[in-house]
């Protein structure tokens, strides 16, 4: 075990973990940060997105060594403090959750996107939407609401 420092949502945190422990549970178990889900725990599903240094991670196969250079960490608490991040606006608006599970990790997904490509084209969008699931298929909406915050929607 070792004494990290971590910059996550703009704060320094320092959090105790061994050189194995995966972003995710550091998280959640040690910051009580639980908007980032665990699902498959091997990086394929994108339940546990959350951006690093602007990317779409995967955080349950992020070491916790890969974030102690002043990377910033940013969970689905931090992208905004009251919801009014133009994706999170688009996902309500075209009432994308079903059952949510999914909803956080797709959200920081779409926002790593329209961070890298802020107008996308609608093949764009699902193409990179592609790498996160849905088990309740509302991909058509997911699609429809990152347009919406792109702005390309018509």
């Amino acid at each position: 075990m070792a004494k990290y420092t971590i910059n996550i949502n703009d704060e320094n945190q320092e959090v105790e973990a061994s050189e194995k422990t995966h972003l995710l549970w550091i998280v959640r178990e040690q910051l009580g940060l639980m908007g980032t889900k665990y699902s498959c725990g091997i990086g394929a599903c994108g339940a546990c997105t959350v951006h690093i240094d602007g990317k779409s991670t995967r955080s349950c196969i992020t070491p916790i060594t890969a974030v102690i250079d002043g990377q910033k960490i940013t969970t689905i608490e931090g992208l905004s403090s009251d919801s009014s991040h133009p994706v999170q606006k688009a996902w309500v608006e075209a009432q994308v959750p079903q059952c949510g599970y999914c909803q956080s990790g797709q959200i920081m997904h779409a926002a790593g996107l329209l961070n890298q490509n802020p107008s996308p084209s609608k093949e764009e969008i699902v193409k990179y939407m592609s790498a996160n699931l849905c088990r309740c298929g509302t991909y058509m909406r997911i699609a429809k609401a990152v347009e919406m915050a792109a702005g390309t929607d018509s």
